[in-house]
């Protein structure tokens, strides 16, 4: 599923055509393969990819040519785990999680909806312990 994401990828600009590579990447252990990092560096973008173990100790064990170990950016893979959170908030709402909706609107509308009831939870949250 990555080559179809990355294709249809369209960042948004103030003006002008929306980019279509991103600057940098972030994914989790089940992105690391050497297929998807060579993907990203023929396309000029920077990925932050956690190793599994076992690729780790592979390249050990292959000792000079097992090569360098892929650059990673602890900093940057810290704000993976805030968007992770923020769809596992999303995800507590049952229709969100299990995807009733047929049409992508409908479905684009629930997505919404909750999000405005988290942001008013802890709207209200905030007042209290003001």
């Amino acid at each position: 599923m990555f080559a179809p994401l990355m294709g249809a990828l369209r960042l948004p600009r103030t003006r002008g055509r929306p980019r279509t590579r991103p600057d940098r990447l972030l994914g989790d252990k089940a992105y690391s393969s050497a297929a998807i990092r060579a993907r990203l560096r023929a396309r000029g973008i920077k990925a932050t990819i956690a190793q599994p173990a076992d690729q780790r100790a592979n390249r050990r064990r292959r000792g000079s040519r097992g090569g360098r170990p892929p650059a990673f950016d602890r900093q940057a893979y810290r704000g993976r785990n805030t968007v992770e959170r923020a769809i596992n908030l999303l995800k507590q709402n049952r229709a969100v999680a299990t995807r009733y909706d047929k049409r992508a609107a409908v479905y684009d509308g629930t997505v919404q909806l909750a999000s405005i009831r988290i942001w008013l939870r802890d709207l209200t949250k905030s007042k209290n312990t003001a």
